[in-house]
């Protein structure tokens, strides 16, 4: 139950177990197709260059900024959390001019903050996590597609952590490259990384497009500032998934899988309700950790659906109640990094685990902890606030949803 991993939904798992077959193996490339298709719903996107980098939402970020950024462009990243700092070393490693803006951990940026960067700095790439879970805020993209647009900036965020748990629109809020991760919302494991491009994204990748020698047919050209990896070459991946089918690498059939039963399970289920069932389970859980005498970090009305952050009691040992609530009752929390280190829980409601039983069981599990720790918590003051937050929202559209989920519980516990 911390910011994700997350245990994978027992069906991707089972997806998971299925024979390998040859990567041109006509079943192999419907997989692939069909897999394109199911995220472009995931996504909210019309984008044909929609499809998975094979490793972990690391390498989605790493295919997407280097296969985008030349040495010496200018790109502009607003960090508001540690992952806005990843984003950025990752830029200055593929040689980018970087500018940063920071935000205080626990606020986001306006949209005129960030225009006025854009002004003043005139970037070629606008680049911003949408959710971070190092502070579990959320940045509002709704109006930077137009900005972006505006001032001519290509406008890429990565979704590792918001994504299916969150509202997300990439068409809709302008975006151009999109990635993310399985390993929260998707109730995937981590390994594979969904992507999406906008044509202009992908006639800038395409600038740079380079085959290698070996596969490369006569005519082909090769550039001269070629993209700097081979393997998040992103030029040569959109032939592998696309009609020509370039022998670029062995897809990870496993993930494959993996990753196609995350987006058909998401499809099934509806990505607003997927949402919606993340904002109420979330919901019940903030209702609860305040309900036990823990104060929330960070500003409420931009924090994400699906991971919050409380500050550690004065005189309770933020590792050790991790330690026995892992030790005695098998449920994981995290902590967090840089200025929040040691300072505040961080506790995850997302993907397979945003349900009913998890969010009571994780809130009474809690309380005893603190109890022995030495906290002043009124004894099922969790579990009543989170009870109390689902009665009021009766009637929802996830009170008719939620217990859908139960019959995947029970394929669980069987297996």
């Amino acid at each position: 139950m911390g910011p994700g991993p997350i245990n994978a939904d027992p069906r991707v798992l089972r997806a998971m177990s299925a024979q390998l077959v040859g990567q041109y193996d006509p079943a192999m490339t419907a997989y692939m197709t069909e897999t394109m298709g199911l995220y472009r719903q995931v996504f909210k996107t019309q984008n044909e260059q929609t499809l998975l980098i094979d490793g972990t939402s690391r390498a989605g970020i790493e295919a997407a900024m280097v296969s985008m950024i030349e040495p010496g462009d200018r790109v502009l990243v607003p960090v508001f959390g540690r992952f806005g700092h990843l984003l950025r070393e990752i830029a200055e490693r593929c040689g980018a001019e970087v500018h940063v803006i920071e935000a205080e951990w626990g606020t986001v940026f306006t949209p005129e903050q960030i225009e006025a960067a854009i002004i003043q700095t005139q970037p070629k790439i606008l680049a911003v996590v949408h959710g971070d879970t190092s502070t579990t805020m959320a940045q509002p993209l709704d109006e930077l597609g137009a900005i972006c647009r505006a001032h001519d900036v290509i406008f890429y965020t990565d979704v590792t952590a918001s994504l299916a748990g969150n509202t997300f629109e990439a068409d809709a809020w302008g975006l151009d490259a999109v990635t993310a991760g399985l390993q929260k919302c998707l109730a995937g494991p981590s390994g594979s990384a969904p992507a999406t491009f906008s044509a202009k994204a992908v006639d800038l990748v395409n600038s740079r497009k380079s085959i290698e020698a070996g596969i490369r047919s006569e005519g082909d050209e090769v550039t001269a500032t070629p993209i700097r990896s081979n393997y998040f070459d992103l030029a040569m991946i959109f032939d592998y998934w696309g009609v020509k089918r370039l022998n670029h690498h062995t897809e990870a059939t496993t993930m494959l899988y993996g990753s196609r039963e995350c987006a058909r399970l998401l499809v099934e289920e509806g990505i607003d309700e997927a949402v919606e069932r993340h904002r109420m389970h979330g919901g019940a859980m903030l209702e609860g950790l305040r309900g036990l005498g823990l104060t929330i970090f960070g500003d409420e009305s931009h924090k994400m659906n699906n991971v919050t952050a409380v500050f550690i009691p004065d005189g309770v040992s933020g590792d050790a109640v991790r330690g026995e609530l892992l030790d005695d009752f098998g449920i994981e929390i995290g902590t967090s990094f840089g200025p929040l280190h040691g300072k505040v829980w961080r506790i995850g409601t997302m993907g397979y685990n945003a349900r009913k039983d998890t969010v009571l069981t994780t809130l009474s599990a809690l309380e005893q902890v603190l109890r022995r720790a030495g906290a002043n918590v009124v004894g099922g003051s969790g579990v009543r606030a989170a009870y109390d937050f689902y009665a009021s929202e009766s009637g929802g559209p996830v009170a008719a949803a939620t217990p859908e989920v139960a019959p995947a519980l029970a394929e669980s516990l069987a297996l």
